[in-house]
């Protein structure tokens, strides 16, 4: 029994930066996002035309599809000014690897949610809240880490790290864009630069809120 109440906690040690890091991106990646990210001073330009106006409006619908029921023929009904469709074959490609990553994603977040629940419910029916709650806290101390070296990766070393994410979450070189691409026109590496960093400091933020409050929550009981 004893063994079996101590995976539990490993469980849900490990269930909190899973937790935490997948609701960070679900809330971010929505397309208020790119509105707040044009709007930095500091943002470049399109060199290739694209006014403020125009990218906000492609960015708002590529960030839609991300959570849609739609498949990646949705982006057949779009043109650019010229007429040229809005992605390329391998724009498209990726949009579909990126459609699949966040589907998944999203299921990792459902079962997640469900598993924090009714670790409480069985934590609370036994009587072991003060433990369920102990390892709440030990999760977000395991996420505030995790997040340290990722930020530190990402100051230092982002382009390396962007790199490595793409090879072990995407085959091939669907990811891989010319500078004139609508898709690198609308994100440049700056848009994820600090994308990765606005992710960084929720997870923080979250880290600190389950570490902190799961440790005062276990006192009460």
């Amino acid at each position: 029994m004893k063994l079996l109440a101590k995976a539990a906690q490993i469980l849900l040690i490990i269930a909190v930066p899973v937790f935490i890091v997948t609701a960070s991106i679900r809330i971010l990646i929505n397309p208020l996002y790119p509105q707040i990210e044009y709007s930095l001073p500091s943002f470049p330009p399109d060199t290739y035309g694209f006014t403020p106006q125009e990218r906000l409006h492609w960015a708002t619908i590529s960030f839609n599809f991300m959570w849609s029921s739609n498949d990646v023929s949705y982006f057949n009904q779009f043109k650019l000014a010229d007429g040229a469709p809005l992605y390329n074959d391998r724009e498209i490609s990726h949009m579909h690897d990126v459609k699949v990553l966040a589907d998944e994603m999203v299921l990792v977040l459902e079962g997640v949610i469900a598993f924090l629940i009714l670790g409480g419910a069985i934590a609370w029916r036994v009587k072991g809240l003060r433990a369920y709650f102990q390892s709440l806290s030990r999760g977000g101390f395991v996420m505030l880490a995790i997040v340290a070296l990722i930020l530190l990766g990402t100051v230092l070393a982002f382009n390396w790290l962007f790199t490595e994410f793409h090879r072990i979450f995407f085959t091939g070189n669907s990811w891989l864009f010319y500078f004139s691409d609508t898709f690198i026109r609308l994100f440049p590496m700056q848009f994820w630069q600090d994308l990765f960093i606005v992710i960084g400091v929720l997870c923080i933020i979250l880290g600190l809120l389950f570490a902190f409050a799961g440790r005062r929550m276990a006192k009460n009981f």
